[in-house]
């Protein structure tokens, strides 16, 4: 009977007793495509794909480079001008409307435009607003937050230029004004950078940038967690460790040390060095005085150390 599916010969088997008249059901399916061929990157067995996941595994390891935070400003006249003469980095101008044009502000104008600072005018509140407490006097300065250098790659620095290792320290000191003093020293007097800690120690602020006169641009800042675990990688790459303390066995010109891989730690303008960085330091030198009862604040007595360093390595 037509149609009949129970009659003998109706349908042909195959050898796993499928059905295969046509051209639909399995045959249909083995025929669909794949899809595009994987990248060689994204096939697990490739060789890329192991290059490129190590790659990622790297970055991911690698540390980030430290920023101050927000951006900060400079107010007031004075203050923004003398920044700007000194070369610190300004994102942008700000003036009040009506502000009075006196010769400090036309100041202001010619070296912005001189270097490209855009300017731009807002009402009083908002320049208010903007700055917080503090008298401005129509007139503020925003600059960047600082991105602190790895400590670690201070030494590379002096490997680039082929010269011996000299880093700066700075244990806890905490006045800015003094830490933009140590960092022009350092500029000015060749060492390759300067170290400070993360917590209770001053930051690149606006003051700092100030006080460095510009030098925070040419010489790199780091920032790290433990300074004295960060000494102790610094004495396992060849260097030695010195720590200025008015207690020293070692006077200043007698220091036989400055020639070679050098750290020079100076401490808190009150406190001088921490215990762990003193027992630390490889030596502690001293910056012989006229009168026992005479102190040298942190910024100075940096540049007396560095300038001594720099006449030794002549």
């Amino acid at each position: 009977m037509a149609g009949n599916s129970q009659r003998k010969g109706a349908i042909k088997k195959s050898g796993k007793g499928n059905p295969t008249a046509g051209s639909g059901g399995r045959v249909k399916r083995g025929l669909e495509g794949k899809g595009p061929t994987p990248k060689a990157k994204d096939r697990e067995y490739h060789k890329a794909h192991k290059v490129a996941k190590r790659a990622e595994k790297a970055a991911a390891t690698k540390p980030k480079r430290r920023t101050s935070g927000d951006a900060e400003w400079i107010i007031g006249r004075n203050p923004v001008v003398e920044s700007l003469r000194e070369g610190v980095p300004v994102n942008a101008l700000y003036v009040s409307e009506g502000a009075e044009r006196d010769n400090r502000l036309r100041e202001a104008f010619q070296l912005a435009a001189d270097k490209g600072i855009k300017l731009l005018e807002v009402t009083k509140s908002e320049m208010d607003r903007m700055v917080g407490a503090g008298v401005h006097q129509g007139l503020a300065a925003r600059i960047p937050a600082y991105e602190y250098a790895h400590a670690d790659d201070l030494i590379d620095v002096a490997a680039v230029n082929a010269e011996q290792p000299l880093i700066v320290a700075v244990d806890h000191v905490t006045d800015p004004r003094n830490l933009g003093a140590i960092i022009r020293s350092a500029a000015g007097f060749g060492a390759h950078g300067v170290v400070i800690p993360e917590r209770r120690a001053a930051g690149m602020t606006a003051a700092a940038w100030k006080t460095s006169a510009g030098a925070a641009a040419r010489i790199p800042v780091a920032q790290t967690v433990n300074l004295t675990r960060q000494l102790k990688a610094y004495q396992q790459a060849g260097c030695m460790v010195v720590g200025l303390a008015a207690d020293g066995e070692v006077s200043l010109p007698d220091l036989d040390l400055a020639t070679g891989p050098l750290v020079l730690v100076v401490g808190s303008e009150g406190d001088g060095l921490s215990r762990l960085v003193a027992e630390t330091c490889d030596q502690l030198v001293s910056i012989p005085m006229a009168n026992h009862l005479e102190s040298l604040n942190a910024g100075v007595a940096a540049s007396v150390a560095l300038y001594a360093i720099s006449e030794a390595r002549r």
